[in-house]
């Protein structure tokens, strides 16, 4: 055995190394570009998760609750859409042309929205008087005109949302899970996610500088189209960049057998010769996989769970800053700024929990901390809801900002906890799996069962605005409190059961390499 994999097997790191930088100095040139991918990656998911709700929360005759009609009736379709295209180009691209093909037309919408959609949107959008009137001509579907009203904001959020289930879930962990062995993983995942988060903390504070309010721009210049114009710059210059460090990757590392030998699956086993399978084939092999419905199951409802209180929470944000597109994509460059500090820092930790305890109390944090913080955030809005008045003014400040606030802790530990332990533990659970399900399952799972637990949660929102003509999420709070506890729960059960199958599938892989070695 070469002495590049005994050190993969016996790692001798003491001290702040160990915690802080468990990496083999050889291992830096495959470990490195990979964290850059990820930071580039998470930069733009974060610009572009800013963006498009300010742009849909304050459009024209709309509100957060138009958000549960965009995810239910354009996400989710657009995702079945992109995972179709993706199953058929898998069969008849290469790997890195599969890469290309999935990500370029991205920057190109983003760049070309910025440039060409935007500053002609009045040409191509109802006006805000037409929109009105058909709200109160239909008032069962009043929040599903603005997303047409608007459509290219609506289509602007669609690929914006697209983007963490096809660039983050699929082809980045996708391409991850490909080339790092198991025990790589052990100490790569945890890291990958340490520094992408720094991406986090950048891309929050760029939407926050070029958010503010431009009092010195020439009069006629519209301050909104001159943020977007440099957060779209900026997300096609860091989407290029990810194409760069992949390429190089390709031509650089990965023919290096050190790092990857294209033979040999993670676990260091040969892979076998499988067919290619049609997508109706695809879909009836993930329907007789057990595993794979767990690991759809603790996706779906991770969806389910935070869309639901991201919804109430983002209705909040809007009434707080009275509808103003800069002052909203503010304080969300804010939210994103803090999440990835307090994300980094729950990295450090969730790395050696990921290292030192099992893959099940791992697992088990994500979803305990979004229960509790949840039913916390739904106390405050019930309570204000009782008073009547979110301007109702309470310790120095309004309960409008109150509920803000709240929500904003509830968010930022929910989703600092996804980054640094639900993700990592998620892309563990693969690794064992076989090359058809890696690559056709991961895809069902993460764009469709990820899309399928947003739209799950607007489903719900949607069924009760519609069936509750004239009200808002917020007021609707403590129905989604109940319905809150009954998805965690069913989360909760699934990691249970995945735990036990990634356990002993994991066995069974390192005693089939130690077999054929």
């Amino acid at each position: 055995m070469s002495q590049a994999n005994e050190a993969v097997k016996k790692p001798e790191f003491t001290g702040l190394r160990a915690i802080l930088w468990p990496i083999h100095n050889y291992e830096i040139k495959k470990f490195l570009p990979m964290g850059l991918m990820m930071f580039c990656i998470l930069f733009n998911y974060t610009v572009l998760r800013d963006t498009k709700d300010a742009l849909v929360v304050n459009a024209p005759g709309s509100g957060a609750e138009a958000l549960a009609f965009i995810k239910l009736f354009g996400t989710t379709p657009a995702a079945i859409l992109f995972m179709i295209a993706y199953a058929k180009m898998s069969n008849v691209l290469s790997r890195q042309g599969l890469f290309y093909a999935a990500l370029i037309p991205f920057l190109v919408f983003f760049g070309a929205f910025a440039l060409f959609i935007y500053p002609n949107r009045e040409s191509f959008h109802m006006s805000e008087a037409a929109i009105a009137a058909m709200k109160a001509d239909y008032p069962n579907i009043a929040w599903f005109v603005p997303v047409i009203g608007n459509w290219s904001y609506s289509l602007f959020y669609v690929l914006s949302e697209l983007w963490g289930s096809a660039v983050i879930s699929l082809l980045f962990w996708q391409f991850a899970n490909e080339i790092t062995r198991v025990a790589e993983a052990k100490r790569f995942y945890g890291m990958f996610g340490l520094i992408g988060n720094f991406g986090l903390i950048l891309s929050g504070s760029v939407v926050y500088m070029f958010s503010k309010n431009r009092g010195n721009l020439p009069e006629g210049v519209d301050p909104w189209g001159w943020t977007l114009n440099y957060l779209m710059g900026f997300v096609v210059i860091s989407g290029l960049l990810v194409v760069a460090i992949y390429a190089w990757m390709n031509k650089a590392v990965l023919t290096d057998k050190r790092y990857y030998d294209g033979e040999v699956a993670s676990t260091g086993s040969k892979k076998k010769d499988k067919p290619k399978l049609s997508l109706s084939e695809s879909f009836m092999y993930l329907v007789r996989s057990p595993y794979l419905g767990m690991i759809a199951m603790i996706v779906l409802a991770y969806g389910v769970s935070i869309n639901i209180v991201e919804g109430v929470w983002k209705g909040q944000v809007k009434i707080a800053f009275h509808g103003d597109n800069n002052a909203y994509n503010a304080f969300m460059g804010q939210f994103s700024a803090v999440t990835g500090c307090i994300t980094v820092l729950l990295m450090i930790a969730g790395n050696n929990i990921l290292r030192r305890f099992s893959w099940l109390s791992a697992a088990m944090i994500t979803p305990i901390m979004i229960l509790i913080t949840s039913l916390i955030f739904f106390g405050v809005i019930m309570y204000s809801e009782s008073i009547g008045n979110p301007e109702y003014a309470i310790a120095g400040t309004t309960m409008v900002m109150v509920a803000v606030m709240t929500g904003f802790v509830q968010n930022v530990l929910s989703k600092a906890t996804k980054y640094s332990l639900f993700d990592p533990t998620k892309e563990m659970a693969y690794i064992p799996l076989d090359q058809e399900l890696k690559v056709k399952g991961k895809a069902a799972v993460d764009v469709i069962g990820g899309r399928a637990g947003k739209s799950g949660g607007a489903t719900i929102q949607a069924v009760l605005l519609s069936a509750f003509a004239g009200q808002t999420l917020a007021s609707l709070s403590h129905i989604l409190a109940i319905i809150t506890i009954i998805v965690v729960g069913l989360w909760l059960a699934s990691v249970l059961s995945l735990s036990k199958r990634f356990r002993a599938l994991t066995e069974q892989r390192e005693a089939e390499a130690k077999a054929k070695a």
